[in-house]
């Protein structure tokens, strides 16, 4: 009776990290779709805007080393459970934010929740499963992140539709409720008697660092590369990078072995989520902004064509990690972002406004491409180092995949902004084609109509097109030299490689 209430209880425990797993990739993706809504009842600049999807990725990347160490000094099942809790209130207050700065604050403290929630479920998923139990676990987990993704646009677009944009956080927070319900009462407190203190310093400059760098990346449309407070932000983030090197140098146990970068096999593999972020995770955000904002569908239209990109997610991970038994993962993930690639060529070449057909096509390989190295970078991040060094490698790798979206996102928003005001220069003053850009990035056409003066619908249509033409031609070659240069510097040693025994969690 016993052994059957425990299995019961750890069946429960795994639901509840499975329902986080779920909603935060939702949350995540989800505003990019209500972002032209949100702009057309809170206002705001399109930096602001731009801020309610990086702000939540960039918190989250900044803090997901801290949380493990949180969670690993004061209590797995403590940090899960602090930070869903943290991560439902935030919800409800996020959909009664009065404006777009006010929400933007609470996305980035939802992001620091949302790290504390994975921190402290993976890791007591780690205690409470055992062999080929903990292997199924993940894998769960993994299926949860990929339902998060693939049905998120879809699940957000018809919440816009039918609600209004205030009902996706609504969605967070009933689900983030259910599964703090289902884990509080039945997780067991687990911590890692070896931790040390939390290193604030290293945090704080890395965060900082992090927060500076995006921050001066979505300011060049607006101010150019060359303006004060480009320059500023750039030679502060670069400072603080030192400065978070030199801290983690001269710590016994520090956050980040800056010496695994020595190794040309383990900077291969970090290479690897920047590149599906470049693929995959920027176009998650960027094409509702078209769809919704600029080529006019309805939310629900735009969820759905989004699955085009999307559902590879579900299953080609799992195929990519059998097909890894008898293939080299190096290989197979050098062939996902190769065919990647072309897609994102190819959809540079589908003009705004297209049928469904056309922009699926392109949409399905880019999402296949991207979906192969997915369910294989986790397992390749720990078998390129030594067996001690495997916490480490993996915690460097989920940081690099989580800052890699956050920055691959607020870069291609900004090269997207400064694409759309190159011409507008030429026919509009440089204040007004400076706010017509932004407008247009962020999806909002009926105020970009409002105030584009002499220029027609379709001569904004075309402006969009030729800029989102331009910007995934560069995507697509980056997705190609990445898939290059990690498949060179991921040359298996003459021992030989091992294949992952199963597919592991996406996150």
């Amino acid at each position: 009776m016993e052994v059957k209430q425990d299995a019961t209880r750890k069946a429960l425990v795994l639901c509840a990290v499975c329902l986080a797993g779920l909603i935060l990739p939702l949350e995540y993706t989800g505003p990019a779709m209500a972002l032209s809504a949100i702009g057309d009842q809170l206002g705001g600049s399109s930096v602001a805007l731009a801020w309610v999807v990086n702000a939540f990725a960039l918190s989250f990347g900044s803090a997901i080393m801290a949380a493990g160490t949180l969670a690993d000094l004061y209590g797995r099942k403590r940090m899960f459970c602090w930070g869903i809790g943290s991560f439902t209130l935030l919800s409800v207050v996020v959909s009664c934010a009065p404006n777009v700065v006010f929400l933007d604050l609470l996305r980035g403290l939802q992001g620091i929740a949302a790290a504390l929630t994975m921190a402290g479920g993976s890791a007591t998923l780690a205690q409470e499963f055992q062999g080929h139990a903990r292997t199924r676990a993940f894998g769960l987990l993994g299926t949860a992140f990929g339902l998060g993704l693939a049905f998120g646009p879809v699940v957000s677009g018809l919440l816009v539709e039918h609600f209004n944009w205030r009902a996706i956080f609504l969605l967070g927070a009933a689900f983030g409720a259910l599964a703090w319900l289902l884990a509080a009462p039945r997780m067991f407190e687990s911590r890692d008697p070896d931790a040390r203190h939390l290193d604030w310093a290293g945090v704080l400059s890395f965060s900082a660092m992090l927060v500076a760098l995006t921050f001066a990346i979505m300011q060049v449309p607006a101010q150019g590369w060359r303006s004060v407070t480009v320059v500023g932000l750039l030679l502060g983030a670069l400072l603080l990078f030192a400065l978070f090197v030199r801290i983690e140098r001269r710590q016994a146990r520090p956050m980040l072995d800056l010496a695994l970068f020595a190794d040309k096999r383990f900077v291969g593999v970090q290479l690897l989520p920047i590149a599906t972020a470049l693929s995959f995770i920027v176009l998650l955000i960027l094409l509702p902004l078209r769809f919704v904002g600029v080529e006019q569908l309805s939310a629900g239209q735009a969820g759905l064509l989004m699955m085009g990109l999307s559902l590879p997610m579900l299953l080609v991970p799992f195929l990519a990690a059998l097909l890894a038994r008898h293939i080299a993962p190096a290989n197979l993930c050098c062939v996902g972002l190769l065919l990647a690639g072309v897609g994102l060529l190819w959809l540079a070449r589908v003009e705004v406004g297209a049928d469904w057909l056309a922009l699926c096509l392109p949409m399905l390989l880019i999402g296949t491409g991207s979906a192969m190295p997915w369910g294989l970078m986790d397992d390749l991040s720990i078998k390129v180092v030594s067996v001690e060094r495997a916490g480490m490698a993996t915690g460097i790798f989920t940081t690099m995949r989580a800052c890699g979206e956050a920055v691959c996102v607020a870069a291609a928003l900004a090269i997207l902004n400064s694409l759309l005001q190159l011409p507008l220069d030429t026919v509009l003053a440089e204040p007004a084609a400076k706010a017509l850009a932004g407008e247009l990035a962020t999806g909002s056409f009926s105020a970009a109509q409002a105030s584009a003066g002499a220029l027609t619908r379709a001569d904004l249509m075309a402006l969009y097109g030729d800029a989102f033409a331009s910007l995934a031609n560069g995507l697509g070659a980056l997705t190609l030299a990445a898939a290059l240069v990690s498949r060179w510097a991921l040359r298996e040693p003459q021992s030989g490689y091992q294949a992952p025994a199963a597919p592991r969690s996406p996150r």
